[in-house]
């Protein structure tokens, strides 16, 4: 991902909600309880984590038992002192206090709660970019790095590349994406996007993927950030025997399923925001003007700018609500003709109480084409007819804000097909329309349209506006 360019806008739950969602996540209710556990007898050790001596105490305070008690004891404890909810107060001696943060927790509000569990999902992602040390400590117990080929920078890269993906796809739609086949979620930051059939080697690579993404996505179900259906034991085995699972659509869960979570998305937004990307996020621009709404929903999906546009109208009065879109609308700049799109689908949920505001823009050479449209549509009475020349430019100004908005979609060669179709003589009429975009969209009449005698008339046309525009 560049963090030039904006990703799509998400749809988060409201905070609140997602607070609790967070108290409830196994690892953060592990730590408050080990925080709250913890008293003047609690010893750690030179790193803060608990003596061996002490966890399997902590490991009964939280109800675990098995062969990976102690461990997940262990991690609990670590979040909790790189959370706040646990201060070391004497590192010779070893000894603890709740930490200030613990308090967050009950009487915090939810912005604080969250900032608490952002922090606890900082600590796991450290951990899960971090490889299994099983078998590489040495005879006097220290870790023999020198048999490990780790590049941390590299694996932390590698992490944040899949989660980014896992991103994508969640906020990519209007409606979230459900569960990803790891397979799929692995290829797509292994396998080149200009390769065709995936070689056996980079088949081998996406299989070796999975299993590390599988380890990590194991360790970052308890913080909640994702839910996560793990590899089938039964295809690790058979792994060793076959380079490359198959990709079978019919079995496919098997080879792991994951989604974020909507804490998840929440988070990894965060992090996106920390690191500079453009992250939108349905909601932010209800405070701002209407300037703002139109161009901040342009290169929005139809139902996401539509919901920022419904909370946005949400706060307004319909009347002032509806003169400030117009006025925002206006603009002979490259990007005018997408704000007035915006601008005509905002009007389009106003009700009809916003009529003077548009009787106000009939005459105006940029608006005056949509005010009678919703006039129209609204069924206002006296509505002045169009001139020709209004009814050309506002064709221009339509097809130049679809363009922007959905480049040559199928959409936009069927409405050049019926422009083309309706009007007799059209393009030997419209290349005279005193509008900025005029050559642009009588080019992309020329590419789009499937007739070819159709298609040159256009692209005379074309050269007819760009002549008479000096261009």
């Amino acid at each position: 991902m560049s963090d030039s360019s904006p990703l799509p806008p998400v749809r988060l739950h409201p905070e609140a909600e997602l607070a609790r969602d967070a108290l409830s996540t196994p690892l953060l209710s592990r730590a408050a309880r080990l925080a709250r556990w913890a008293g003047p007898k609690t010893r750690v050790d030179a790193g803060g984590g608990l003596v061996d001596e002490q966890l399997p105490a902590a490991a009964e305070v939280l109800g675990l038992t098995g062969d990976d008690a102690a461990a997940d004891a262990s991690e609990a404890w670590r979040v909790a002192v790189d959370t706040g909810l646990v201060e070391i107060v004497d590192e010779e001696d070893g000894t603890v206090t709740a930490g200030e943060d613990l308090a967050l927790l009950t009487g915090g509000s939810p912005q604080d709660v969250l900032a608490v569990w952002l922090a606890a999902l900082e600590t796991v992602l450290a951990d899960a970019s971090v490889p299994d040390l099983d078998g590489l400590v040495a005879e006097d117990g220290e870790v023999d790095l020198s048999a490990l080929d780790w590049d941390p920078e590299a694996e932390a890269e590698f992490l944040d590349g899949v989660l980014g993906n896992l991103y994508l796809l969640t906020a990519g739609e209007d409606t979230p994406a459900g569960a990803v086949p790891l397979p799929a979620l692995a290829a797509s930051v292994i396998v080149p996007s200009d390769m065709g059939e995936p070689t056996n080697d980079v088949l081998e690579q996406v299989s070796d993927a999975m299993m590390r993404l599988d380890d990590q996505f194991r360790m970052l179900e308890p913080v909640g950030l994702v839910a996560y259906q793990p590899v089938d034991e039964a295809l690790m085995a058979e792994a060793e025997e076959e380079p490359a699972a198959p990709l079978d659509d019919t079995d496919v869960s098997r080879y792991g399923m994951v989604r974020l979570t909507p804490l998840g998305l929440y988070g990894l937004r965060a992090r996106l925001l920390e690191a500079g990307f453009e992250a939108p996020a349905v909601g932010d621009l209800a405070d701002k003007g209407a300037d703002a709404l139109l161009d901040g929903t342009a290169a929005f999906p139809p139902g996401a700018a539509q919901a920022e546009t419904e909370q946005w109208l949400q706060r307004r009065e319909s009347l002032a609500a509806a003169r400030e879109l117009l006025a925002a609308a206006r603009g002979a700049d490259a990007g005018a003709p997408l704000r007035r799109l915006r601008c005509q689908q905002a009007l389009s949920l106003v009700g009809a109480s916003a009529e003077p505001a548009l009787r106000e823009v009939l005459d105006d050479a940029e608006l005056g084409g949509l005010a009678r449209v919703w006039l129209t549509e609204h069924g206002a009475a006296d509505v002045p007819a169009p001139s020709e020349a209004m009814v050309y430019w506002l064709t221009i100004d339509t097809v130049a804000a679809q363009l922007a908005a959905e480049g040559n979609s199928e959409e936009l060669r069927a409405l050049v097909e019926g422009l083309a179709r309706q009007h007799g003589g059209f393009f030997e009429a419209v290349w005279r329309v005193d509008h900025p975009a005029t050559a642009d969209v009588l080019e992309a009449m020329g590419r789009l349209h499937p007739d070819k005698k159709v298609a040159k008339e256009a692209r005379k046309a074309a050269f007819k506006a760009r002549s008479q525009q000096g261009g």
